[in-house]
């Protein structure tokens, strides 16, 4: 029996995922397209992670669907409306109905002779599967759904307590009257410590070097509401997206050409809301610079609150090792614990660890160069999209979607079957297709492919840039090459005259 064959095969039912399938269903209804989910329900990051006060980084305005704009004041939202609005967007554009959950895709093969992807499936207890598509779409995201980023602490045998990651975070939790201490100081922790502050005994944030903390808003900041007043919701909805583009973009051009004044901006932030004498260069005021890490966001500052009203603190020290009782730091003394929530991060892992071939060729993503920074350089019909980390994550894959559409546009145009990016023999200097120092982009980023030195080989991390580029750039020309014919476009060429 031949395989089921798919136009559009999208790999993950998140954010991600769920508005591709939106944007290229609406946009090409005569095609065949499916999601392929390997958990049992959608949602993504947004389902995953259920840590109390779990929210997202950036402003809803943008973190949301250009094409179903977020519609409460709410601009800093929890992960429980967050998941509700994704799967809200798939039911109202019958996107449910095209996932198919604990479906993980193992390996994905090009066929040069066929022009067509072969992709094997693991069910669980059920018979791998075998589905072909044209197009093969990665929207998995970049980091391991089955577990976080969890050092071997010394001495955590010996704790008497309970040990969490946030990324398995038990139902049956309750903070109540218990001392507990989060490591880390990434954004879980900092959205954590002051969630957990209003019920437990006491919370304190370990943390080995400080973080550049900002704080925003949690709803807006009444200009939204004024244009949504006197101008159409759609309208309304394009002008409040535009101010977090720019808000953003203002943040870390300013983090980047003026660092000192960003770092200004930042202190005096926390400054003026923790209590007098705190001790701000030490716990707030890291070595890199503003944007060398993501910025964490805290909404109204909720963090500095918990700290100035004595539910929570900072220490910042090393461990020397777990205790039965809790946490001896290397710097002496000791932090008494209940419970230790270890909010140590992420394991990078790219396409949702699959693996690619060309023509049954093992293909290293590492050793590959991206195009936008969304396909591989040699790699036909494979797009992946993975977002901004300088400013809201959609951003980029709403930009990313939109170009796929624009290649299925001229592939149906030009009757052929196969586009690949083909890379100039000098690309300049080869750096890693995410420049942060991030903890765990530094433990994985020797398996994500490279950029070259520039566009379109190059990333702008500049929103309005890159608008021009993949919206208005050449398809033709500037790095794409369209080949092969369908068997539509063959069948349809006059037969060949032969002279007598």
């Amino acid at each position: 029996m031949p395989a089921e064959h798919l136009d559009v095969l999208i790999v993950g039912a998140g954010l991600s995922g769920i508005g591709a399938a939106c944007r290229l269903t609406t946009g090409f209804p005569s095609k065949s397209i499916a999601i392929l989910e390997a958990r049992e329900v959608s949602g993504g990051t947004w389902d995953l992670f259920r840590y109390p006060g779990v929210r997202s980084d950036s402003d809803m305005f943008t973190l949301g669907y250009s094409f179903r704009p977020w519609s409460t004041s709410t601009s800093i939202a929890p992960g429980a409306s967050i998941l509700e609005y994704v799967r809200g967007t798939a039911a109202e554009y019958g996107i449910d109905r095209r996932i198919r959950y604990r479906h993980r895709v193992v390996s994905a093969d090009w066929s040069s002779h066929d022009a067509r992807w072969t992709v094997e499936v693991d069910r669980g207890e059920e018979e791998n599967i075998f589905l072909t598509c044209s197009f093969l779409f990665i929207c998995a995201g970049y980091y391991s759904y089955d577990r976080g980023y969890s050092p071997d602490f010394p001495g955590q045998d010996d704790f008497e307590g309970q040990i969490i990651h946030p990324q398995r975070w038990p139902s049956d939790f309750d903070a109540t009257g218990k001392r507990i201490v989060v490591v880390g100081s990434g954004a879980t922790a900092v959205t954590l410590v002051p969630s957990l502050a209003e019920t437990a005994e006491h919370v304190t944030m370990l943390q080995r070097s400080p973080t550049y903390i900002a704080v925003l808003p949690a709803n807006d900041d009444g200009f939204d509401k004024l244009i949504a007043r006197r101008v159409p919701r759609r309208a309304a909805a394009v002008v409040s997206r535009w101010k977090g583009i720019y808000r953003s973009m203002l943040s870390y051009q300013i983090s980047r050409r003026a660092p000192a004044r960003m770092k200004g901006i930042l202190r005096h932030q926390a400054e003026r809301r923790l209590p007098p004498g705190y001790d701000v260069d030490k716990h707030f005021q890291p070595k890199y610079n503003p944007w060398d890490e993501r910025l964490c966001i805290v909404p109204n500052g909720d963090l500095f609150k918990a700290i100035r009203a004595g539910r929570a603190d900072i220490a910042t020290d090393i461990i020397d090792t777990f205790t039965p009782g809790g946490i001896r730091l290397a710097g002496g003394g000791e932090l008494a614990a209940d419970v230790i929530i270890t909010a140590t991060g992420l394991n990078l892992m790219l396409f949702g660890g699959m693996r690619l071939s060309l023509d049954g060729a093992p293909i290293d993503p590492s050793k590959r160069v991206t195009y936008k920074g969304m396909m591989l350089d040699g790699v036909p019909n494979l797009a992946f999209a993975i977002g901004y980390t300088n400013a809201s994550w959609t951003l980029k894959i709403d930009l990313v979607v939109h170009f796929v559409a624009r290649i299925l546009r001229q592939l149906k145009r030009s009757r052929q079957t196969t586009v690949m990016p083909v890379a100039p023999a000098d690309m300049g200097e080869l750096k890693p297709l995410i420049e942060l120092s991030s903890g765990y982009i530094r433990r994985g980023i020797s398996q994500m492919p490279k950029q070259g030195a520039r566009a379109p080989w190059r990333l702008h991390q500049n929103y309005p840039k890159d608008v021009r580029m993949f919206r208005l750039g050449f398809l033709r020309g500037d790095g794409l090459h369209f080949s092969g014919k369908s068997p539509a476009a063959r069948s349809a060429r006059p037969p060949r005259v032969v002279a007598p």
